[in-house]
């Protein structure tokens, strides 16, 4: 039975082999880190992201994000047009993956949580960081609803990390610092000052070529707050990356990034009014003329080996449709 998406998964086979291309993909990143972390096994490190981004540039036609998008909107994509983002704001995109994308001769966007330059920490790296520092064997976390956790080994200490960051996650910007303090001094820790990018750093990326898109200040979930609360979250963020870049981003990234779990309709309309020319989610899938310019889907194959990664990046062209809140799509 030929479904109403069979023309669309027409179009990214057509994408994919040469045909007349109507799609493309966008692959999100976060940190690319020295030597692979135990207690973070799904970031990439160096060294695979060299090998991956040499792969990436001889099978596939890596377009900086304005170039993609204004191919797709004028019918002009090559085949297997492709996007690199990342996002956030951490130091090792300028230290470890810039140089590594200057060496392949690719532009990527990176999406910055501005109230974190210059020493800050995010919530889940905090998160991270604590547990990883901490020297105690147990933590009790009764207050926070999670029981008592053992830290005697890397896995039982990886278990803690993804509990507390689903159980914080969705807190308002007041009880994830009120949250993060007590765990802090429950764990007697103490949190690095490197982790996020200096406004140095984020300089020296737009000037060496690289995009910069926006993503609110404090990387909230937008959806959680109320509607002035976000604006300003999304209005400061794009004034200061403005000010320190004297340019105005013109691409945005939702925090988190599910329809409707993190960002809301209305979000997205509030996106539109910022100024911004596009968005991208965090949904699987392909962009085709489906898509809503405010919510363009992005997606990372979690396969580490090159080959294995390219096949299901392939398969994400096939992927139509990707869950949207407001459809502004392309005619």
């Amino acid at each position: 039975m030929i479904t109403r998406d069979f023309p669309l998964m027409l179009g990214g086979l057509a994408s994919l082999f040469g045909g007349r291309s109507s799609r493309f993909g966008t692959l999100i990143f976060h940190r690319v880190v020295p030597e692979p972390d135990p207690l973070q096994p799904g970031e990439i490190c160096a060294a695979q992201f060299d090998e991956l981004i040499g792969v990436l540039v001889r099978h596939f036609n890596i377009l900086s994000a304005e170039d993609a998008i204004e191919a797709w909107q004028a019918g002009k994509l090559p085949p297997r047009t492709l996007v690199i983002t990342f996002d956030d704001g951490y130091a090792d995109n300028f230290t470890i993956a810039y140089p590594i994308l200057r060496k392949h001769g690719v532009r990527a966007l990176f999406f910055i949580a501005s109230g974190y330059l210059d020493g800050g920490v995010m919530f889940n790296d905090a998160v991270i960081e604590t547990v990883r520092r901490t020297e105690l064997n147990e933590l009790d976390l009764e207050w926070m609803g999670l029981g008592r956790y053992a830290l005697s080994t890397v896995a039982q200490r990886r278990t803690l990390i993804q509990a507390l960051l689903q159980r914080i996650k969705y807190l308002s910007l007041d009880g994830r610092r009120e949250a993060l303090e007590r765990l802090l001094e429950e764990a007697g820790a103490a949190l690095p000052a490197d982790l996020m990018l200096t406004t140095g750093q984020l300089c020296g990326l737009f000037g060496g070529g690289m995009a910069i898109g926006g993503h609110t200040t404090h990387h909230p979930i937008l959806a959680v707050l109320d509607e002035d609360q976000a604006m300003d979250e999304v209005v400061g963020n794009r004034q200061q990356l403005t000010d320190l870049l004297g340019e105005a981003p013109r691409f945005f990234a939702y925090p988190n990034g599910k329809p409707g779990a993190d960002y809301t309709a209305q979000n997205v309309r509030m996106i539109e009014r910022a100024g911004y020319e596009a968005a991208f989610t965090t949904s699987w899938g392909s962009v085709g003329r489906e898509t809503g310019i405010y919510e363009l889907p992005r997606f990372t194959p979690w396969e580490r080996e090159p080959g294995r990664f390219c096949l299901r990046l392939a398969q994400n062209f096939l992927r139509v449709n990707a869950p949207q809140l407001a459809i502004p799509a392309l005619a």
